[in-house]
């Protein structure tokens, strides 16, 4: 079973953002990690490879500056397989529709039975690129997955997908693509020998630039991105707010429970 994981090198915002005068983020200038959904869903198909280890391959990808190959290190010293970059610098400035055509460009010359997303990203937060992976690709997708199994003898994968305050249970034939949520899994450490092989051995990752990828060029990069940028900005303007003064510290917290229900927190 061949699975392919798509994560992504995403600023650390502990230690502030930055943009460029276009509006775009400054990535070289800010420090990375990988994006929390995706790192579940490695740890998803890092867990299915563990039921059959000599007949699953796990391969994480990622477009992104050079640098993200340190993520892709990261994967592989977690216990990923191989890895691979798609950087070129015709494909910087993208959008998510710019991105999810670059990202399918290149799964297109890729075999797979399972594709997993993280849910969204934290640096843009639109939950979109999985999906249109997905469309550009004529899968299946099934988004905010609790939880994955694999049948691997009926080729199907179930899912237990989040919705409001309850969840529902789906199968979908493979190939398929699943979006994780951060809650799916604890990611695993990585193992001291895995780190050591993820290094040592520079051929677990495969560097792969515009000419390997099947995609039209009027959907790459920045200037295939229908997203205009009108104003960008790491001071966000919050509301006022609701103001409310109770009777009593009853009545008080009664409020704040009765809130807190109706967003399903508790």
């Amino acid at each position: 079973m061949k699975i392919v994981v798509c994560i992504k090198q995403v600023p650390d915002t502990k230690g502030g953002v930055k943009f460029k005068p276009d509006g775009t983020l400054d990535r070289a200038a800010m420090l990375a990690i990988m994006n929390p959904d995706d790192k579940a869903g490695l740890e998803a198909a890092l867990r299915i490879k563990d039921e059959d280890p000599e007949n699953t391959e796990v391969t994480v990808l990622t477009m992104g500056l050079p640098k993200a190959d340190d993520v892709l290190r990261e994967a592989i010293a977690m216990g990923a397989d191989k890895g691979l970059l798609i950087t070129d610098r015709v494909l910087g400035g993208a959008d998510t529709w710019a991105t999810s055509s670059t990202i399918a460009g290149a799964l297109k010359n890729m075999e797979y039975d399972l594709i997993i997303t993280g849910r969204q990203a934290i640096d843009g937060d639109t939950a979109q690129v999985g999906p249109q992976i997905a469309e550009h690709l004529q899968l299946p997708v099934i988004s905010y997955a609790e939880e994955i199994k694999v049948d691997r003898d009926a080729k199907t994968v179930k899912v237990k997908r989040q919705y409001d305050d309850r969840y529902h249970i789906l199968t979908a034939k493979l190939p398929c693509l699943v979006t994780a949520l951060a809650e799916l899994a604890e990611p695993r450490y990585m193992t001291p020998g895995g780190i050591f092989d993820a290094y040592d051995n520079q051929d677990l990752v495969t560097v792969w630039g515009r000419d390997k990828l099947d995609v039209e060029d009027k959907n790459i990069g920045k200037a295939g991105s229908p997203t205009v940028i009108a104003k960008a900005s790491d001071k966000v303007a919050k509301g006022k707010g609701e103001t409310v003064t109770p009777d009593s510290p009853a009545a008080a917290v009664d409020y704040i429970v009765g809130k807190l229900e109706e967003q399903h927190v508790i």
